[in-house]
Formats: structure tokens, C-alpha cells, sequence
């Protein structure tokens, strides 16, 4: 499957493709959405915990990420992949991973507010 286009510097969250890949259906958008903020949050906090799982939590991670347009997520998780397969320090790439994760979870959780 070819990469996404990656997403606009203004949002961290590419909604169109969010509601291409969900149909237009909302609340398959919104379960969507739900299970990526838990499993982002789930999934950065054991990368530090769990380095031989890195690549196994990262390859996920960049496929849900991927899956709802948070393309900033999707490369984070790739630049960090690669640095680790090399066997380079992967201590910057966790930190713009986190950091992109972060932002893709504010852009999240006004959306989900919504009735």
C-alpha cells in the first residue's frame, strides 16, 4: 500500500483521509479515533519500557497512525524504527515521537467532545 501524502504542517491529523479509510461513517470514525488515543498513549509508554518490542509496537503504532491520517505519528514511528533496526541512539526519535503523538492526541480529543 503506498504511503499517504504526509500531513499538513497545521494539523496533526489529516480528517479527510480519516474519513475516507472510515466511509463517512461517524461512529466508525469515532471508535477509530478512541482506539487510537488508547493505544498510542499505550504503546509510547512501553516503547521506554519494552525495548525488545520496539519494533513489534512500532510497526503497529505507524500502521494505526497511518489508518487515521496522524502521518506525523506514521513517520515518527518509522524514523524511530529505522534508528533502532541500525542500532543508533533512539532517544530523539522517541522524544519527536512522543511529542507527535501528543499533538495528534489534542487534535483527537476536541473531536470526540463533539455530539
Amino acid at each position: 500500500m503506498p504511503s499517504a501524502p504526509l500531513a499538513s504542517q497545521d494539523c496533526p491529523l489529516d480528517l479527510d483521509h480519516l474519513r475516507r479509510m472510515t466511509l463517512g461513517e461517524k461512529e466508525l470514525e469515532r471508535e477509530v479515533l478512541e482506539m487510537f488515543l488508547k493505544q498510542t498513549s499505550r504503546l509510547v509508554a512501553a516503547l521506554a519500557d519494552r525495548p525488545a518490542e520496539a519494533a513489534t509496537l512500532l510497526h503497529t503504532l505507524k500502521g494505526s497512525a497511518r489508518a487515521i491520517g496522524a502521518f506525523r505519528v506514521a513517520d515518527a514511528a518509522g524514523t524511530m524504527e529505522e534508528a533502532a533496526r541500525q542500532g543508533h541512539d533512539t532517544a530523539p526519535a522517541l522524544a519527536t515521537l512522543t511529542e507527535a503523538a501528543a499533538e495528534a492526541r489534542a487534535a483527537i480529543e476536541p473531536l470526540l467532545r463533539r455530539p
